[in-house]
């Protein structure tokens, strides 16, 4: 009868010295690649799951990145593309506003060359964080475009050009 330590002794201490080390690595490897962010306050609305599912691989010729937080997406190494979906709903603004393939943006650039992009009209609301010193903020909004649409425009934004205002002291009052 044999013992089992004996047939521990047959199998040379190197090869399990380097088994050890390389699932070991795997497994830190695994671990490094998730961004770690934190999910919105409304990341669990069911449209922001139609927009995750349809997310793009790549944004702005960045790969996608594992992320550890319900409704976000990340693209880049470092991350340069951060999105997030379920944030608070964005009251009127004067800060700039683009449409870029139908869809509305509000523009924050107060941490630049961080911009963030911030959905208008669409509820839940989607924000994007990017980095413009990696990558090229319009390319990366014409990207998601596709997946962002999943959440329906109940609005608009509107310029000074398209607001009638009151000329003259005229008045509507009787």
């Amino acid at each position: 009868m044999s013992h089992p330590f004996l047939l521990l002794s047959t199998v040379p201490l190197r090869s399990v010295a380097v088994a050890s080390v390389l699932a070991t690595s795997l497994l830190l490897a695994g671990c490094a690649t998730a961004v770690p962010l934190t999910p919105a306050a409304d990341a669990t609305n069911v449209a922001c799951a139609d927009v995750i599912v349809h997310l793009p691989s790549t944004v702005a010729d960045q790969a996608s990145r594992e992320t550890n937080a319900q409704a976000t997406g990340a693209w880049g190494d470092p991350a340069a593309v951060l999105l997030h979906c379920g944030v608070p709903v964005p009251a009127p603004t004067t800060l700039p506003c683009l449409n870029i393939n139908g869809i509305d943006w509000i523009e924050d650039d107060a941490d630049a060359p961080t911009y963030r992009y911030t959905t208008y009209g669409r509820d839940p609301a989607i924000e994007i964080v990017i980095d413009s010193e990696a990558v090229s903020g319009s390319t990366a909004l014409i990207d998601v475009a596709n997946a962002v649409a999943y959440v329906p425009a109940t609005g608009f934004c509107v310029g000074a050009e398209d607001v009638q205002l009151p000329t003259d002291g005229a008045t509507t009052a009787p």
